[in-house]
């Protein structure tokens, strides 16, 4: 029997998808405003191959969140400075303070990953990094830091339409680099790396949670479901405020518009009533 809200292809439909995530959007923020009235520490990692869906998430989580308490940090390549410093230095500085949220897009797991298979690590590093994440983990969640790791999993066939799909537009052919093209080839190297990484850092304190991503909708979903569930959270939203009357203002009067730059309307000769004219009358 067909599911209403699922196609052919077993993936999510997109208004189910919508309608689910406005819903969810309502939960996030109602968890935002737990973690800035209960002062809470939060990271939130996000790790899996490229084009595994790891910033489509992110970006949905963050949509809308007030972002002087939800943080994105996706670091670049370390300069010169940054790798002769202890190796986790450089993520320590981007750690929340109270009240905030922390989304990693990628994190000092490259060391575990990209790192690892493109040799830009030597094994000491690499080993001393295996050994030393765990303690490392464990320090910050004894510091009160609520910890959360989460690993897109990509299946190889649908990485490779993501990457075509990505040359193909140019709107998103930034997102498809060099490094790609290389590690592209380079499948069987990262699943052993994954494998030993999780070896050593899936631990009853700081478990990674793994997440199905071949589904981009359903993934973000079940990733915003998850991290919902992850943090016990009450609704503590404020009540609407009643704006008073506007008081009637007088003394004042506009310089000429011709003294003004304004920005060309280009679309002035679109004209014509719609279904968004509609929605705006709503709001």
């Amino acid at each position: 029997m067909a599911k209403p809200n699922v196609s052919e292809s077993g993936k999510l439909k997109k208004a189910f998808y919508e309608k689910e995530l406005e819903r969810l959007n309502i939960e996030l923020v109602k968890l935002q405003n737990w973690i800035k009235s209960n002062k809470l520490k939060v990271v939130v990692i996000f790790e899996g191959r490229d084009a595994a869906g790891k910033g489509g998430a992110i970006k949905r989580i963050a949509e809308p969140l007030n972002p002087r308490i939800c943080r994105v940090v996706a670091l670049g390549i370390p300069t010169e400075r940054e790798k002769s410093q202890w190796y986790f230095q450089r993520y320590v500085q981007h750690l929340p303070a109270a009240g905030e949220l922390v989304l990693f897009d990628r994190s000092w797991y490259n060391r575990a990953g990209v790192e690892r298979v493109m040799g830009f690590c030597n094994e000491d590093e690499y080993w001393d990094f295996l050994r030393s994440c765990p303690n490392f983990e464990k320090m910050l969640i004894r510091a009160g830091i609520i910890l959360i790791k989460y690993w897109f999993s990509v299946s190889e066939d649908e990485q490779e339409k993501r990457f075509i799909s990505r040359i193909n537009d140019p709107a998103k052919r930034w997102k498809f680099s060099d490094m790609d093209i290389i590690a592209r080839n380079k499948w069987v190297e990262y699943s052993k790396a994954k494998d030993e990484m999780f070896s050593y850092t899936d631990t009853k304190q700081s478990p990674w949670y793994v997440l199905e991503s071949n589904d981009k909708r359903r993934s973000r979903l079940n990733c915003i479901r998850h991290l919902l569930s992850m943090i016990p959270y009450e609704d503590n939203t404020q009540p609407p405020v009643e704006l008073p009357p506007r008081p009637k203002q007088s003394g004042y009067v506009r310089p000429p518009m011709s003294e003004q730059t304004f920005v060309p309307d280009y679309y002035e000769h679109l004209v014509g009533a719609d279904e968004d004219d509609q929605e705006d009358k709503k709001e």
